[in-house]
């Protein structure tokens, strides 16, 4: 085989994996419903578009009848749709939610920049497209949530780790972040780690965090590539932040993604992470969405309330 096509598939094997780390999360949500508080009066629900640049993204609003904040969801890989089950799950916490799907799915119109593998494309130029999108969600759901004491920030999971702080920086309206298993590394170093692992789920059975970081530092890349550094955006950022991560991830490297939060936190940014030692990428769905509801409530709704308090735990 000519290196060109052995560089073509391990690309597309790289990749493929990265695509499906949404859809596996998307599938537990839809599994799992929390067992939170459920309103006494079902929620408001609305459909919305907003522009994008020179396209119009489609959505759903659910907004609850005692709001204490509002999100974005915010897309990862793959062409996904918006997920009302998990935003109907933060609006029985009441938390109001604005799901949208994404650029060229669905009823949104558009499409990606530069070359998709797989369902995949971590281009810097289309990280940059999809983190516009979701700044222009968060804008179009301030617009709709007039009051001003409800905090506004984004939610989301994988991927989105560098497309969240991307959007948040050049969204100045926005208040916190809430990151299900984001990455703190540059795509190059996810992609160095996912090829070590393989997606094997007993991978920490069988090797350490020393030899992880040597590999992820030392390794060799398989194809040209611009590596994105969510660092870069959330060293410009002074919101709070919440990463929620499982220890036995195998599509992420965790433990460099925390050792880089704890020196961004050692800075003086408001950023906190919660981590589920014995959990792989996806952290089980009421106990996150518990973790991500207590932080939100204490760190950002109390806090603007006067009324901070420490968190259990966390």
């Amino acid at each position: 085989m000519r290196p060109s096509e052995t560089l073509t598939r391990q690309l597309r094997w790289g990749l493929m994996f990265l695509s499906a780390l949404i859809a596996m999360g998307t599938a537990v949500c839809r599994a799992e419903q929390p067992a939170g508080a459920v309103a006494k009066t079902a929620p408001a629900s609305q459909e919305v578009e907003f522009r994008s640049g020179d396209v119009t993204l489609s959505g759903t609003l659910l907004v609850p009848p005692n709001m204490i904040a509002a999100v974005v969801v915010v897309h990862g890989s793959g062409k996904a749709r918006r997920n009302i089950l998990f935003a109907q799950a933060l609006v029985r916490n009441g938390v109001a939610t604005l799901t949208y799907d994404k650029r060229g799915v669905g009823k949104s119109a558009g499409m990606s920049a530069g070359l998709e593998v797989g369902t995949n494309n971590v281009e810097p130029r289309n990280l940059d497209l999809l983190a516009g999108d979701a700044s222009a969600a968060v804008k179009d759901l301030e617009r709709r949530i007039t009051s001003p004491r409800t905090p506004v920030g984004p939610i989301g999971g994988s991927p989105a780790g560098w497309i969240v702080p991307l959007a948040t920086a050049r969204s100045p309206g926005v208040k916190f972040m809430i990151l299900w298993s984001g990455p703190l590394v540059t795509t190059r170093e996810q992609l160095r780690f996912q090829f070590l692992t393989d997606g094997k789920v007993d991978f920490w059975d069988h090797h350490s965090e020393m030899e992880v970081r040597e590999h992820i530092r030392s390794d060799r890349d398989r194809y040209p590539f611009v590596a994105t550094d969510p660092v870069d955006s959330l060293r410009k950022l002074s919101i709070p932040g919440l990463w929620l991560y499982g220890g036995r991830d195998v599509y992420i490297p965790v433990g460099l993604s925390i050792a880089r939060l704890v020196v961004l936190a050692a800075s003086g940014k408001p950023f906190e992470h919660h981590l589920f030692p014995c959990c792989g990428h996806n952290p089980p769905f009421p106990r996150a969405l518990s973790a991500s509801m207590d932080w939100l409530m204490k760190r950002v709704v109390e806090v603007r309330n006067g009324k901070p308090q420490d968190i259990p735990g966390g």
